[in-house]
């Protein structure tokens, strides 16, 4: 009998995704499933950006360069100049999502057998392409209790050997929601530069930080520019997830030159879709802060509300549109699997994605879910109605000692 590689093997499913034919299946038998699980804004995309799509003057849908229209990432530094990131368009290359710019980063920049330093929990992809890379990944342990701050540099020094190559964030994180301080920031830079690492910084909400601390870029630590991978994506910023639209950015050359073969060998990024990201960088005066308000309003609906359900606790999250909460259940995994296939509120019930999948040590998050708040506020309401409701009738309930 023929055999898949090891690779594929060790390949995990998604966490947010593996629970779909489920949701699928309640549907068809006339569940209304509120979901929760993946990060797929329901914001209108820039209308500049749709209108684009329908100007497209072109006789042929051509490939476009390998690295990306060099118009778009000319018009992508003046943006990033908003934020204090002082880029030449030769340091952005245009990938087909920010997924890619992440496996791209690794393969460019590890060898089978070298190691990531991670905070976990962390997005689960990461695990995906590291092992595409044949490279492991090591993780720093961060607790809901202490709001998935980082812990000590010793923590992350005791990880460091001879095979690590690079230390990863995702900063707004997700799926916790935690924003990086200057401190936590400064201590990431200090490491990276004792240890020489590379720094893999995944940044693409940058836009959504709801609190008065300031955002720190990689890109903003002194003395490790050659050292920084960016990952950035108009997924999230412009409601544009179909369009898989992302960047990697570096000024190290030749991370650039090693990127660009890759990019070569896949041959283009899409062509419509940096039509579309081109023309959303001129979005309407005040898109952006309609986007943030409405993730300010849905923040504090799903946190006040997860946190008055008996049992269930969430920290409030400081950026992106995510949240890790503990549940009263013995497993999370099977809690929202029964969920979709065995429980509904009045014909309705709630997808979220079981911690367990963000973290990589065996164990861990077992009683936590990452939820989404990507539904209006009056979705959220009912959703976080079903939850309690859901938590209420389920069977491996946990007694939570009052």
């Amino acid at each position: 009998m023929l055999s898949i590689s090891k690779r594929a093997e060790a390949m995990p499913l998604s966490p947010i995704r593996k629970l779909a034919p489920l949701a699928t299946k309640a549907e068809e038998n006339g569940t209304h499933v509120f979901y929760l699980n993946i990060g797929q804004p329901d914001l209108p995309t820039p209308q500049v950006g749709l209108d684009s799509l329908k100007k497209i003057d072109r006789k042929t849908l051509e490939y476009s360069p390998s690295q990306g229209f060099k118009s778009y990432r000319k018009k992508l530094t003046k943006y990033y100049e908003k934020y204090d990131i002082h880029l030449d368009a030769d340091d952005i290359i245009i990938t087909t999502g920010g997924s890619e710019a992440v496996l791209f980063a690794f393969m460019s920049c590890l060898d089978p057998g070298d190691e990531i330093i991670m905070p976990e929990p962390g997005y689960a992809n990461y695990k995906s392409f590291a092992i595409a890379a044949g490279a492991t990944i090591r993780t720093i342990a961060t607790t809901i209790e202490e709001g998935f701050s980082l812990p000590k540099v010793e923590e992350f020094e005791r990880l460091i050997n001879e095979r690590t190559k690079a230390i990863m964030i995702c900063n707004p994180n997700n799926p916790t929601g935690y924003l990086y301080t200057r401190r936590e920031m400064n201590q990431i830079r200090d490491l990276v530069k004792k240890y020489n690492l590379y720094l893999f910084s995944d940044e693409v909400y940058r836009e959504f930080i709801y609190t008065g601390s300031p955002y720190i870029s990689a890109f903003h630590l002194e003395d490790i520019e050659q050292n920084v991978i960016l990952i950035d994506s108009v997924s999230k910023r412009y409601s544009e997830c179909g369009i898989r639209v992302g960047a990697l950015i570096t000024k190290n050359d030749k991370v650039k030159e090693a990127v660009m073969k890759f990019c070569q060998a896949r041959l283009s990024p899409p062509l419509l879709g940096q039509i579309v990201a081109e023309a959303s960088i001129d979005a309407e005066e005040g898109y952006a802060e309609a986007c943030y308000e409405e993730y300010v309003e849905r923040r504090k609906c799903l946190i006040d509300g997860l946190n008055r359900i008996p049992g269930v606790y969430s920290p409030i999250p400081m950026g992106a549109f995510y949240t890790i909460a503990r549940l009263p259940v013995d497993d999370t995994e099977k809690f929202c699997a029964w969920c979709l296939t065995d429980f509904n509120y009045e014909g309705q019930t709630v997808m979220m994605a079981p911690a367990a999948g963000f973290y990589i040590t065996p164990g861990s998050g077992k009683n936590e879910v990452r939820i989404a708040y990507v539904l209006k506020v009056d979705e959220l309401k009912r959703a976080l109605l079903v939850l309690e409701k859901a938590l209420e009738a389920y069977p491996g309930k946990v007694a939570v000692a009052r």
